[in-house]
């Protein structure tokens, strides 16, 4: 028998997709994912170099906002070389190693930063719910050990995807319908029982960015709860305004996350162009948008970047 028709057969490597039914114009289509990566990139940096820089920026909600321009660098750093690889070079080939190191890190970054925008939940509460005590209670090394922590619990979760999906062997077809790796789609090509790596992923997916969506949601309850009671109308505006940058980081993160979550395992029959099109505003996006949504509303920020570029 054939190696090709032996069940047993293990495909050495996997073939990634661009977008279906686009794949003459990848060329083209290259281009806007190459200003992706460029400002996210930039604008993440710019972020980092000026919170370091400035003392006057070495703040509880600064520190969190620095640690998400991290996770969002490392998500786009995780994303480039295949999907550039895909739609520049035409290289749709990876190894099952750099497949399980890559979907390694993107979930690894994509639950740390989850857990970031669930610190800076808590960050915007204590800010709002009692201002004379901020200071005293997210002391900087207090929020440093809170990241480090959220962090940590990030990367060990991840961290048995690769083992899980390696004891396989895959002898279905080997094409993926995204141009990275991802742990719930890579374990459907194995020819093996999957309801291990079923059940781990969805319970983790769902100990993480499900719990820390419900935290982030009874945070904004008491928020919402503490300015409704503020009786100056003004005041109530300034504090909530506060509170703007970080729910659109929320909605930019949780949306396409959960919708993809919920395509990938219960809507088998979805239109494969939508998971792709929700995969990439998933890794995507945030990253691209969350420098430039916190340098328009904080003045502090807005004001040091524009320093720096007006030398």
């Amino acid at each position: 028998m054939s190696a090709v028709n032996d069940t047993r057969f293990i495909s050495a490597v996997l073939l990634l997709s661009g977008i279906p039914g686009q794949e003459d114009g990848h060329l083209w289509i290259s281009i806007p994912f190459c200003l992706v990566y460029v400002i996210s990139i930039v604008g993440n940096s710019v972020i980092l170099f000026i919170i370091k820089t400035d003392p006057s920026l070495h703040e509880p909600m600064y520190i969190f906002l620095s640690m998400l321009a991290v996770t969002d660098l490392g998500l786009s750093l995780s994303t480039i070389p295949t999907i550039l690889g895909v739609y520049l070079f035409k290289y749709r080939e990876i190894s099952l190693d750099a497949c399980f190191a890559q979907l390694f890190f993107i979930h690894a970054f994509q639950f740390a930063e989850s857990s970031i925008l669930l610190l800076m939940a808590f960050d915007r509460f204590v800010a709002i719910r009692d201002p004379l005590r901020y200071t005293s209670t997210l002391t900087l090394p207090r929020t440093a050990m809170m990241g480090l922590v959220f962090v940590i619990r990030g990367v060990a979760v991840v961290f048995p995807f690769p083992f899980l999906l390696k004891r396989f062997r895959y002898c279905r077809a080997n094409v993926l319908s995204h141009s990275y790796c991802l742990h719930q789609e890579v374990m459907r090509l194995a020819c093996a029982d999957i309801t291990v790596n079923n059940i781990y992923g969805l319970s983790v997916t769902l100990l993480t960015v499900g719990l820390d969506s419900l935290f982030i949601f009874l945070s904004y309850v008491m928020i919402f709860k503490t300015v409704l009671s503020i009786a100056s109308h003004v005041e109530c505006l300034r504090a909530l305004n506060t509170c703007f940058s970080h729910l659109c980081a929320v909605l930019l993160f949780y949306t396409p996350e959960i919708g993809l979550t919920v395509i990938h395992r219960f809507e088998k029959n979805s239109s494969p162009l939508l998971q792709v099109l929700l995969g990439y505003i998933s890794l995507l996006v945030p990253p691209l948008m969350n420098p430039v949504v916190y340098s328009v509303k904080s003045k502090h920020l807005r004001a040091r970047i524009i320093r720096v570029f007006m030398k």
